[in-house]
């Protein structure tokens, strides 16, 4: 009985994500209704902020008549206030946020404005005009500046491209936020609008509108004497996430009531806190009597406040263009500034900064004595230096200029300016799963051998809670713009036959017409991406047929997709008597259609790929690029650091205060604490490769699947251990044909001398203490693990697979026959040092395969000679 109720809850939620697929699909292919205006707030949170300020102007507006307006509220504010001012209002309606009536409304009206992020659902249609107010100049650090950066920002990033018209208050907000904080500059063909805060013009109140706002506090139960002097304690957030924020109300209590014991009778303490903590505050009666509810505007409230106390609020700018005194409570201050991170000089804040509740109320106290304590004689200069920089444009009418620049399209006299661009070439690159492989290392190294001051470099992969791509994630060059995939494609029953062809039809459906799945795929392109230019878009993975026919949806110069072996070979691969990647790699050679560039990464795998693809591209598309490696990061990870006579220093045994750089590479790319980092790296090496005297030891790396062979690889180390018992083979790397590599190795009676040692997250180590590095691949890409050896010294014996001229020229290694006797002939080679092994140089490489790259995306295709 219990399984039959879990099947139907199952049932129940698969029908309603279906339900909420199709409905959604329906509408977003519906007529727009030029007078819609969609509001937004805080996901629902009320009607507040820049918004509710636009929403009044127009409401209010006869000129604007025309327009219907439709506000997005949650279901905790449902029963709000708000609905019932509006209940009789015959242009003004509500929807439930995420209800089929919110999609409608979203996909359907003309105008959206929102001072946060719309969903990760939402697509911006041509046609609609959107409006990111955002909510507030930032204190605190933004974006690809806090502790997380861009990936954490993510939706945050694709609303702002997504946005027609950016709202700022300041040229500071305009610049260090959207432009450098959140990285638009370059990409964004949208505008900044620097004209103030909409909400701020609420803040000019006459004394009938003082005398309205605090009667509204006095009705909600908030109490607030005639004559009382409002000061307004408005701290931010805390927490390591804004989605889930640390709950501190019961400090806060304790401070607003240590704080009203030592202020006089005339002075009120009220309590705003921020939207993402009010549900915490609502649980204590306590704070009911100086609580401000969330549905009274911020800026109504800071219109009645004598003295504003915040910490790293936001708030603090709006107050500015009062004129009134603002006092800086942060007890945590080091500690935030630390962690978080500020904009601001705290020397140079507008207004003192206090750690404990009696120096604040000191300085209350003090406030309008004209003594040198008092905040409006000692902080005079900062805070007039503030206001100029901070709330130059706060006029009372930002709200009136900002409907003339997006409803009336009038620019005169307004500042409406392009999001900056600095002339650098914008590249996009999908770098694949990020799982750790050859393709995730390859992308990596490339990003760290652009040169970004040419070219401006944004990455896309689909985001993951994953440690491993999370680590991986965290190796990005610091100048590169991350743009994690978030949400789900738009898609619908009517249209499910066709993405399902375009993605596992495979060749047999080359010819066919799936214009409703292209037409899926370019929804998807604008919700990733928005309204973001990209010059040159590269499928650096080029092994999933849904990222390929994504890629492909957005306008640039050049389109180019990675090819890292022969994929022929690799759609005709059996596993287990079945071909898992026939139809999915069917389907990437089918989008080659809407590639410029297909690139190999050797030109010798460039002729087999040319040749074996021949009826899914031209011959003229073929090109290729070399991957480039990263030889500063494989020694680190392999050695460590060396003292001034080079030699290794010992990382398994130093303290936590003096770990090598290896050691602290480990500790930041895998999340472990110093001291289990250097743990980790002595584990590497003493499990995998136990010191053994005398003992010679080959080691190679890679995926156990059946096109690297490591059965032929065992079977060949067989004949050179019983001809010499002391050697050993170590072959590192996870797969489908681990179980069965460890039986053939139990099979051979050589338990003793071969180590199956798995996935590792530093192979290198393993790879220095090794003497000799084997690859018994029947195909390959161009196989960066043989560079890895290079670079680590290690003399390399491969088989002769179509492409490995790409790694090993001519004079480097040794280069056998596919069959067991010939890799044992150059295994038994290697013990004699009969395999050339000239020093490899990492660098003059490095620089010749990233021209490769940029010969790619700025000239003609590789000729056969190149």
């Amino acid at each position: 009985m219990e399984l039959r109720v879990v099947d139907a809850v199952k049932t129940l939620k698969s029908a309603r994500r279906v339900g909420s697929q199709e409905w959604r699909a329906y509408w977003h292919e519906r007529p727009l209704d030029d007078n819609s205006v969609f509001y937004e707030s805080f996901a629902g949170n009320g009607v507040l902020c820049n918004p509710e300020a636009i929403f009044r102007a127009l409401v209010d507006d006869p000129e604007f008549a025309h327009l219907t307006h439709v506000w997005s509220l949650s279901p905790q504010m449902w029963s709000s206030r708000i609905r019932a001012e509006f209940a009789q209002h015959p242009r003004v309606r509500f929807v439930r946020y995420k209800s089929p009536q919110y999609y409608r409304a979203l996909s359907t009206s003309r105008y959206l404005f929102n001072n946060a992020t719309f969903p990760p659902e939402f697509i911006k249609r041509d046609g609609q005009v959107y409006v990111n107010t955002w909510h507030g100049t930032p204190f605190k650090t933004m974006g690809y500046d806090e502790p997380g950066g861009g990936p954490n920002a993510r939706n945050v990033i694709r609303n702002f491209l997504s946005a027609d018209y950016l709202l700022a208050a300041n040229r500071f907000m305009a610049e260090r936020m959207y432009e450098e904080a959140y990285r638009l500059t370059n990409i964004h063909p949208g505008r900044i609008i620097t004209e103030g805060s909409p909400r701020v013009d609420r803040q000019f109140l006459d004394e009938v509108g003082r005398d309205r706002v605090r009667g509204r506090l006095t009705a909600a139960g908030v109490a607030l004497g005639d004559e009382q002097k409002v000061v307004l304690y408005a701290p931010t957030w805390r927490g390591e996430s804004f989605q889930q924020p640390a709950n501190d109300v019961v400090l806060l209590a304790k401070r607003v009531r240590e704080l009203k014991r030592q202020l006089p009778s005339d002075q009120q303490v009220l309590l705003r806190v921020h939207q993402q903590v009010y549900a915490f505050a609502l649980e204590h009666p306590e704070l009911s009597d100086i609580l401000v509810p969330n549905e009274i505007p911020s800026n109504e409230v800071l219109g009645i406040t004598d003295v504003l106390v915040t910490d790293y609020s936001s708030i603090f700018f709006d107050f500015l263009a009062t004129g009134r005194p603002i006092v800086f409570f942060a007890p945590d201050m080091s500690a935030y500034d630390g962690y978080r991170g500020l904009y601001l000089d705290t020397k140079h804040l507008p207004g003192p900064l206090v750690r404990t509740a009696g120096q604040l109320a000191r300085v209350l106290v003090a406030d309008g004595s004209g003594a040198d304590d008092d905040p409006a004689v000692s902080h005079r200069d900062a805070y007039d230096a503030a206001r100029e920089r901070f709330a130059s444009r706060e006029d009372g009418r930002a709200c009136e200029r900002i409907i003339d620049v997006v409803l009336r399209g009038s620019t005169r006299d307004h500042d409406v300016r392009p999001v900056r661009s600095d002339g650098r070439t914008r590249i996009l690159m999908y770098l694949g799963g990020m799982r750790p492989n050859g393709i995730t290392t390859s992308a990596l190294n490339l990003l760290n051998n652009i040169d970004h001051d040419r070219y401006d470099v944004s990455v896309f992969y689909q985001h993951s809670a994953s440690e491993e791509v999370q680590a991986n994630e965290a190796r990005i060059q610091p100048r590169v713009r991350v743009l994690p995939r978030i949400g789900a494609m738009l898609w619908s029953l009517r249209t499910e036959g066709q993405r399902t062809k375009a993605l596992q039809g495979g060749e047999r459906v080359r010819e066919e017409p799936l214009d409703q799945a292209e037409r899926m795929f370019a929804h998807e392109w604008r919700r990733c991406f928005g309204l973001a230019e990209f010059d040159h878009i590269v499928d650096f993975s080029g092994y999933a047929a849904f990222w390929a026919l994504l890629l492909r949806q957005g306008e640039a110069r050049s389109h180019s997709i990675w090819l890292h072996n022969d994929l022929k070979a690799d759609q005709m691969r059996e596993v287990d008597g079945r071909r898992p990647h026939e139809a999915n790699l069917g389907s990437v050679f089918n989008a080659y259609a809407g590639y410029d560039h297909l690139v190999s990464v050797s030109s010798a795998l460039m002729e087999i790929n040319r040749t074996n693809l021949a009826d899914a591209a031209s011959a003229e598309k073929h090109t290729f690029a070399r991957n480039t490696i990263d030889a500063g990061y494989i020694s680190r990870m392999a050695y460590g650091e060396r003292n001034e006579a080079g030699e290794e220093r010992p990382t398994a045994t130093l303290p936590a205060g003096d770990l090598s750089l290896a050691v602290r590479t480990l500790a930041d790319v895998h999340g472990l604490d110093p001291l289990e980092a250097a743990v980790e790296r002595h584990r590497t090496v003493s499990e995998v490769i136990p010191p053994k005297d005398g003992v010679r030891t080959f080691v190679t790396v890679g995926r156990l699947s059946p096109e690297k062979n490591h059965e032929r690889l065992i079977r060949a180390f067989a004949l050179v251990h019983q001809e010499n018992p002391a050697t050993r083979l170590v072959i590192i790397g996870g797969g489908p044909l681990e179980g069965y590599l460890v039986e053939v190795v139990r099979d051979l009676g050589l338990s003793d001398a071969v180590t199956i040692a798995g996935q590792r997250s530093n192979p290198h180590v393993v790879l220095s203490k090794a003497d000799v590095f084997v690859l018994s691949s029947d195909y390959e890409g161009q196989p960066m693990v043989i560079l890895e050896a290079r670079v680590l010294g290690l003399p390399v014996v491969a088989t002769k697979f179509d492409s490995v001229s790409g790694a090993l020229p001519e004079g480097v290694g040794l280069v056998v026959e596919r069959d067991e006797a010939a890799l044992a002939e150059g295994m038994r080679a290697a013990l004699l040092g009969e395999v050339p092994n000239p020093t490899f140089d990492a660098a003059a490489y490095n620089a010749e395969a990233t021209e490769d790259f940029y010969r790619v995306l700025g000239s003609a295709p590789a000729s056969r000679e190149a």
